[in-house]
């Protein structure tokens, strides 16, 4: 089983718009509703991968059991802990004319601190019967300090692979307990080496150095220019050649949820990187976010190019 936790759930909207005009009012040519967060965006695709898929994190008010009815037909596993507030709402609005993408996303509200002790307690739980879990996204206002820290070193602890999928001081507080996997940009694994990181010489140094402190797997995203992987079997490239992108939100949350398949699988790093650069592709060539299409999946796959470029 995958454990995706999402504290930060949210009611995602996608709008589609001719085209998008600032200062008029705008005709939204189509509505698409999703349960949302990045935790849930992961838990959506592992689930499409074949794995049994436990969600958890808070849940609450009207956004909430909107998105606990859009969960109940997905197979996903509803252990989320009710927050006591409104869940928060995310809006993508969509650009026709120039395929463009523009978000709007709420901050989440304050929680409780008992709500928090809550959690956790429900979080032991669902680890030790998990094979690997995920903590993805942000938090809501004024949760404990190292939270994240402490999630990762819960996970350690029962032995479990945790993958987390954060950025700023979120990142760097938990990358203290070595989580199993990280998956950072350029910026964030600038932050992370302390010094500023430029081309891939760069970034290759800076994945070592994170792998030789104790981070099992570091795979960092270049963009177009695909994903540095490193761990013990060595430093590897990866990428796929230009697919038609139709919906490009999620496609990290996607790499997230093949990353925790992988592992849950225990597949060697090379099968890890192409599951996850596969599984990426595809779900920027579906509309819907977290999600993917079969036949775009088998077809990426066949396109994916991974380099072994250097030891650890």
């Amino acid at each position: 089983m995958v454990t995706t936790v999402t504290m930060n759930t949210s009611l995602d909207k996608l709008y589609r718009v001719g085209r998008l005009d600032d200062g008029t009012v705008m005709r939204v040519r189509e509505v698409v509703n999703t349960a949302g967060g990045k935790g849930l965006n992961v838990a959506k695709v592992a689930a499409l991968l074949g794995e049994d898929v436990t969600a958890t994190g808070f849940i609450g008010g009207f956004n909430g059991a909107h998105v606990r009815s859009l969960l109940a037909d997905t197979g996903i596993a509803d252990a989320f802990v009710e927050s006591g507030v409104e869940t928060r709402a995310c809006i993508n609005v969509i650009d026709d004319g120039t395929g463009t993408s523009t978000e709007f996303l709420e901050p989440g509200p304050a929680v409780a601190p008992a709500r928090y002790d809550e959690f956790l307690a429900r979080y032991a739980e669902l680890v030790a019967a998990s094979d690997a879990v995920t903590v993805s996204g942000s938090l809501p206002k004024g949760a404990p300090d190292g939270f994240y820290g402490r999630l990762v070193a819960l996970a350690n602890a029962a032995g479990k692979p945790i993958v987390l999928d954060t950025s700023g001081q979120l990142l760097r507080d938990g990358v203290v307990s070595r989580p199993t996997l990280i998956k950072p940009n350029r910026d964030e694994l600038g932050q992370l080496a302390q010094r500023e990181v430029g081309d891939e010489a760069d970034v290759v140094s800076a994945v070592r150095g994170l792998v030789a402190g104790g981070i099992p797997y570091v795979a960092a995203s270049r963009g177009a220019e695909g994903v540095v992987f490193a761990c013990a079997d060595g430093v590897f490239r990866g990428r796929v050649p230009d697919v038609r992108a139709v919906n490009p939100v999620g496609c990290g949350d996607s790499m997230v949820a093949a990353f925790a398949v992988a592992l849950a699988r225990r597949l060697p790093a090379r099968e890890m990187l192409r599951l996850a650069l596969a599984v990426s592709a595809a779900s920027a060539m579906d509309e819907k976010t977290g999600s993917f299409g079969k036949d775009d999946f088998e077809t990426v796959s066949g396109r994916v190019e991974i380099e072994r470029i250097g030891g650890v």
